[in-house]
C-alpha cells in the first residue's frame, strides 16, 4: 500500500487550511493517527472503560487485557526478552527522567561521567546534566563531526573506565543522522557503561531490536508513531530494571505496606504507580498493529526516497543552507533560508496550507553549534508524497520572492 492509498485512514488529512489542501510536514513534533487507533481508544471508553488490576469484574478484565495485551505488542515490536522490560510512561521524556533519577541520581558518584552529546533534544540532556550536578559526576560531550554527526572514533575517545552512562539519540530531531547504537553499546559496555538510546526520532521510523542493539534502555512515544499522545514506553533490561527504584509512589506499584516500610511489586508494575494511560497503551497497541502490517522496513524505504527528493530539489534554491549530513538521512530536512527567519518562513507556508517547524527545536546547545538562534524543519511520514514536497519547494520559492521583495 502506497502513502496516497494510506492517506484513507487518516481523517484529518483531508482538509484545507488557509482555503489550501493541508500538507502536513510536522511529523517530528507528533504524527497524525489513524482511523484504527482513533476508532480502539473510542472502543475502550465506549465498551469496556474500567480500571486495571484490580477488579474481578467482566469490564475490569477485559481493560486490563487491552492493556497487557498492549505491553505484549511493544514486546514484540521492540523484540524485548520479555514484557517485564516493558514500561509504560507518559512519554520519553518520563522514560528519560525515570532512569536519571531511579538509577543515574541513585548510584553515580563523584568521578563517575554520563556522557553524551550537543545534538540531544532537551529531554535527553538536562536530565543528566542536573544528575551530573546532584551527585558531583561529570557531564562530558563526545565531540561531533564537521556535520554533526556522531563518530565511532570519536565515541572511543570520550568514553573511559569512568563512564557510567552513555545517553544518545538512535536519530536526531534535528540533524537527522542515525547513530551506529550497537557499535557505540559495544564500546560503552566494554567499559563497563551502560547505554540509554532515545529513540523517540527513531521507533516511528525503522525496526527496533533491543536485543541486537543491546542498549540497556531505549524510550520512546506513542504521538510520533501514530498513537495516541501522553503515553510512551521505557524499556530496559531485567537486571538493570531490578537495581533501579522507583521514582513515583502510590497505589498498584506496592507488594506490602507497614507502618515504617513498603516493598514493591514484580517488573514492570513496580514503575506504574497509580492508575495508569488505560486508553492510551490500548491506542499505541493499535497503532503498533497499524505499523506492523504496513511494515517498518517499506516505511523506511519511503522516508528515504522522499527525503532523497526533497534534498534534490531544495538544494536547488538559492541562499538554502540545508542541516546535517549529506546521505543516508532519516525523516526530516532542517534549514534555513537567507535572511528570512524561520518563524516567518513558518508562517508563510502555513497560509498555503504547509505545516513545518520553527525554532530550536528543544535543541539549544545544538543551535549554538550550529551558530544559529533557529532553524525551520520539515519532517516526513509514511503518508507524505512527493506532490507534497513539490508543493513545500514552491512554497519556499515563494517565501523567497516575498521576501526578497520586502528587503529589496
Amino acid at each position: 500500500m502506497n502513502a496516497k492509498e494510506l492517506r484513507q485512514y487518516f481523517p484529518i488529512l483531508h482538509q484545507e487550511v488557509n482555503g489550501h489542501p493541508l500538507v502536513y510536514l510536522d511529523n517530528a513534533a507528533t504524527s497524525q493517527k489513524p482511523i484504527q487507533v482513533i476508532e480502539a481508544v473510542d472502543k475502550y471508553y465506549k465498551e469496556y472503560n474500567s480500571n486495571v488490576h484490580r477488579g474481578v469484574h467482566t469490564l475490569g478484565s477485559r481493560a486490563t487485557d487491552g492493556y497487557e495485551g498492549a505491553r505484549e505488542k511493544v514486546r514484540a515490536f521492540i523484540n524485548a526478552r520479555e514484557a517485564a522490560e516493558v514500561v509504560f510512561t507518559r512519554g520519553t521524556t518520563t522514560a528519560v527522567n525515570m532512569v536519571a533519577y531511579g538509577f543515574a541520581r541513585a548510584f553515580l558518584k563523584p568521578g563517575d561521567e554520563i556522557v553524551t552529546t550537543l545534538v540531544e533534544h532537551h529531554s535527553n540532556f538536562i536530565p543528566w546534566q542536573q544528575a551530573a550536578k546532584a551527585t558531583g559526576a561529570t557531564f562530558k560531550f563526545i565531540p561531533l563531526a564537521e556535520d554533526g554527526t556522531v563518530t565511532l572514533e570519536a565515541v572511543k575517545q570520550a568514553i573511559t573506565a569512568n563512564t557510567k552512562l552513555v545517553a544518545i539519540h538512535h536519530v536526531s530531531n534535528v540533524l537527522g543522522d542515525t547513530t551506529p547504537v550497537k557499535e557505540i553499546a559495544e564500546i560503552a559496555h566494554r567499559h563497563g557503561a551502560l547505554l540509554f538510546v532515545d529513540g523517540a526520532q527513531g521507533a516511528p521510523h525503522k525496526k527496533i531490536d533491543v536485543q541486537e542493539l543491546d542498549c540497556d534502555f531505549y524510550a520512546f512515544s506513542s504521538h510520533k508513531m501514530c498513537g495516541p499522545t501522553g503515553v510512551g514506553v521505557l524499556f530496559g533490561k531485567r537486571e538493570v530494571l531490578e537495581r533501579m527504584e522507583p521514582v513515583e509512589f502510590g497505589g498498584e506499584m506496592i507488594d506490602f505496606v507497614e507502618h515504617f516500610d513498603s516493598t514493591w511489586k514484580e517488573l514492570p508494575w513496580k514503575f506504574e504507580g497509580g492508575t495508569p494511560i488505560i486508553a492510551g497503551a490500548i491506542g499505541l497497541g493499535a497503532a503498533i498493529d497499524f505499523l506492523q502490517e504496513i511494515g517498518l522496513d517499506n516505511i523506511e524505504r519511503h522516508e528515504k526516497k522522499l527525503v532523497a527528493y526533497a534534498m534534490e530539489q531544495m538544494r536547488e534554491i538559492e541562499g538554502l543552507t540545508i542541516y546535517g549530513p549529506a546521505e543516508n538521512r532519516s525523516s526530516l530536512i532542517t534549514f534555513n533560508l537567507a535572511e528570512v527567519h524561520p518563524h516567518d518562513l513558518a508562517t508563510v507556508l502555513d497560509s498555503h496550507g504547509i505545516a513545518i517547524r520553527a525554532g530550536h527545536h528543544c535543541a539549544q546547545p545544538l543551535m549554538r553549534w550550529l551558530n544559529v538562534t533557529a532553524t525551520a524543519r520539515a519532517s516526513f511520514y509514511l503518508y507524505n508524497t512527493e506532490e507534497e514536497v513539490d508543493a513545500l519547494v514552491a512554497g519556499l520559492k515563494k517565501a523567497k520572492e516575498y521576501f526578497g521583495n520586502v528587503f529589496s
